[in-house]
């Protein structure tokens, strides 16, 4: 068995998700755990250099983390041959940019969504890659999730019959910052640091329902800025110029229609902040973040609509919690051993940036939705 060695090039290090998600829950992990083990018997281990622009902030953050390497230079970092992966995952708006340069300087590249603005641009982007002859790949976590891993085997199972309806809810009240401090950053509210809520979670919205459902080909949209004015981290008001909440409508290659409802302002009564519903004609689904309730034809329950008195039935309690049948894992970790994987034994890349462009399909296709009130065809890409 031998170890093989994998420089990352972490751009973006100390920002909250990069520290959280892609360091402490992932690659550290496989790192502690002496690294990702192979089919042919290797290892791949992780060999990260944190980079970021404040040298206190990067001394400490390895420090904290056990890392041994990080710099601010990210032209020697680029210039290493020793490191082969450029990960971003800054706040900045220039992803494309820096993605450009970490190709000509023959690195594989792995990004962080919204990867670009328009899907042109990550199309460019893709052909860049491909031209050069190095690997690229969006970060893909939320179809790991637990729940949602849960429901994608009952689908597999055909355990619903024949789907005629889903629903996709996510969403919670975030504070506007005047009497108490926001949950999110005041960037995500304005449209020239690329705020938005169709830019921020449509694109997971797309993968997930599309590793779900299959292939969505229309949607129509009805955008809203539900908050017009909120108080940013200094308490200082501002206007809020992008959206925070969407309802659409989403028609897929099988014939199935489905509802996809997010919203920054919308107070939770539901089993948990995401939910994804399935109806069939055998059986139904609720899976949220962690767990799926399922309820089959043979134990759905025949209510009666009440209107002389208030419902006495605990429609919760007639659900059944589907078992966990393997370990959990964190799924920023699944999707970042996918991509190792992928790296290390040319398995399947499933998260190309032909993924990304996806998304930003159903983002373009939102926008021009509401604007001009009708329903858009989206192309198979």
């Amino acid at each position: 068995m031998a170890t093989q060695r994998l420089g990352i090039i972490m751009h973006g290090a100390t920002s909250r998700i990069g520290t959280t998600q892609h360091l402490m829950n992932s690659l550290v992990p496989i790192m502690q755990e002496g690294g990702l083990p192979l089919a042919n018997g290797d290892r791949l281990m992780p060999d990260p250099i944190l980079l970021g622009r404040t040298p206190e902030k990067m001394a400490a953050l390895a420090a904290r983390l056990g890392i041994k390497r990080w710099s601010t230079d990210i032209d020697a970092c680029l210039a290493d041959k020793n490191d082969a992966l450029f990960f971003e995952c800054a706040y900045g708006g220039n992803r494309v940019e820096l993605a450009r340069r970490a190709i000509a300087a023959g690195k594989h590249i792995y990004l962080e969504k919204p990867v670009a603005e328009s899907m042109a641009e990550v199309l460019a982007l893709r052909d860049t890659a491909e031209a050069a002859g190095v690997s690229h790949a969006v970060m893909q976590d939320k179809i790991h999730l637990p729940g949602l891993a849960k429901l994608k085997t009952l689908l597999d199972m055909g355990y619903f019959g024949k789907i005629h309806g889903m629903r996709l809810e996510f969403g919670w009240w975030v504070f506007d910052g005047e009497h108490i401090p926001a949950q999110r950053t005041s960037w995500n509210y304005k449209k020239a640091l690329g705020g938005g809520l169709v830019l921020d979670m449509f694109p997971h919205w797309r993968y997930v329902i599309e590793h779900l459902f299959g292939r969505p080909t229309a949607v129509t949209a009805r955008i809203n800025t539900a908050q017009p004015k909120r108080w940013d981290e200094q308490h200082q008001p501002y206007d809020v110029d992008v959206e925070d909440e969407v309802r659409s409508i989403v028609e897929f290659e099988s014939g199935l229609v489905g509802e996809v409802f997010s919203s920054w302002a919308t107070r939770i009564r539901r089993d948990d902040m995401l939910v994804v519903s399935v109806d069939g004609d055998k059986a139904s689904a609720h899976a949220t973040l962690h767990d799926c309730f399922v309820q089959t034809i043979g134990t759905t329950p025949k209510p009666v609509f009440p209107v002389q008195a208030p419902q006495t039935a605990d429609f919760f309690s007639q659900w059944q919690k589907a078992p966990d049948l393997v370990p959990f894992k964190n799924s920023y970790r699944q999707a970042w051993e996918l991509f190792l994987r992928h790296l290390a034994e040319g398995t399947p890349n499933t998260a190309s940036l032909l993924q990304a462009a996806r998304g930003l399909q159903l983002i373009e296709a939102c926008y021009e939705s509401h604007r001009d009130r009708r329903w858009v065809e989206m192309p198979a890409l």
